[in-house]
């Protein structure tokens, strides 16, 4: 059994496969074109969000019907198969990023991590034993919350808990 039947099945292959990286710049500049929301994105692939923009961003991987939709709904002309396709192939997670951004607001979810990490560990292997929660199996959900002192940002993920295996 051949592993090609896993790849994106396009009715015209590329010559050559674009970039993440380019198939990003191309989604980016046509959401800003159109002035679209990533909800709006999210609702013509059917799917979350979360998952529309983390693949859109390079780092997830659309199903192909998923990625035709985004395609077709970004008005990409000539690109749109490129770019459809690309949504389809399998990502380097996190490859083409710096270890830890200098961007102030992903900097604060590392920084989140270096005070409350070894708390966050310690509380979940008290509550579920020895392991660690899933980034595959995994959800993410973005909120706004209207607060008298400024609105918060309410994140809130949950990932299956994985328990390490013992022999």
């Amino acid at each position: 059994m051949s592993t090609v039947s896993s790849l994106p099945n396009t009715s015209q292959a590329p010559t050559a496969l674009m970039s993440k990286l380019e198939m990003t710049e191309l989604v980016m500049a046509s959401k800003f074109a159109m002035g679209v929301s990533w909800e709006d994105i999210s609702k013509a692939a059917g799917l979350s969000p979360v998952f529309v923009v983390s693949a859109c961003l390079g780092q997830n991987t659309l199903p192909a019907d998923a990625a035709a939709k985004v395609a077709n709904y970004l008005d990409l002309g000539n690109r749109a198969k490129d770019v459809e396709t690309a949504l389809q192939l399998p990502p380097k997670k996190a490859q083409e990023t710096e270890m830890v951004s200098k961007d102030p607001l992903i900097y604060r979810f590392h920084e989140i991590t270096y005070v409350y990490g070894d708390t966050i560990k310690e509380l979940i292997h008290e509550k579920f034993g020895d392991g660690i929660m899933s980034a595959i199996d995994f959800d993410l959900f973005i909120e706004k919350i209207e607060h008298p002192k400024g609105d918060r940002v309410k994140v809130t993920m949950t990932g299956k808990f994985l328990p390490y295996n013992q022999w």
